[in-house]
């Protein structure tokens, strides 16, 4: 396990988990939130998006947080493990309503609300972006390590273990 992309529903814990297995495997972890926001709350370009993501994949190790499923093929081209957290719906909105308020290191600004927009999007995350993802993964099951969490208890015994 060197290269990394931890995928999963906004608000399932996918930095947290991110976090505890950079502390575990030394791997440098890198938060698309961080490199696609600016603490302004405005956006890069795609292309310098594109390009910072590229130029961290082509290196030999790291850990990637987040989905941004326009370029989740292209890291999955380069990674070796792909950890997935499918928890059901009201855990991620409990996730996501727990972080509003809180200072967190993988986002450039202090969310003081969960934003409507926001919230239906992790609504719509299990019909409409998760089962793209499945069909993904099952194109590179064959090449690479996955793993997938029904639940926060099942990702803590996993870390737990290794």
């Amino acid at each position: 396990m060197k290269r990394v992309i931890v995928i999963g529903c906004p608000g399932a814990g996918k930095s947290t988990f991110a976090r505890k297995l950079r502390d575990k495997t030394g791997l440098p972890l890198y938060y698309l939130d961080m490199i696609w926001h600016l603490p302004d709350r405005t956006t890069i370009s795609k292309e310098e998006f594109d390009k910072k993501l590229l130029d961290i994949v082509k290196t030999d190790r790291w850990i990637l947080d987040g989905n941004y499923g326009r370029t989740m093929e292209m890291r999955l081209q380069y990674c070796d493990t792909v950890f997935l957290l499918d928890y059901p719906l009201e855990v991620c909105l409990e996730g996501a309503r727990e972080r509003v308020g809180k200072k967190r290191e993988e986002m450039p600004w202090c969310e003081e609300e969960l934003d409507e927009g926001f919230r239906q999007w992790i609504v719509d995350f299990p019909e409409e972006k998760l089962p793209g993802i499945y069909d993904l993964l099952e194109r590179y099951k064959d090449r690479k390590e996955i793993h997938v969490f029904r639940s926060r208890e099942d990702a803590d015994s996993y870390l737990e273990n290794m």
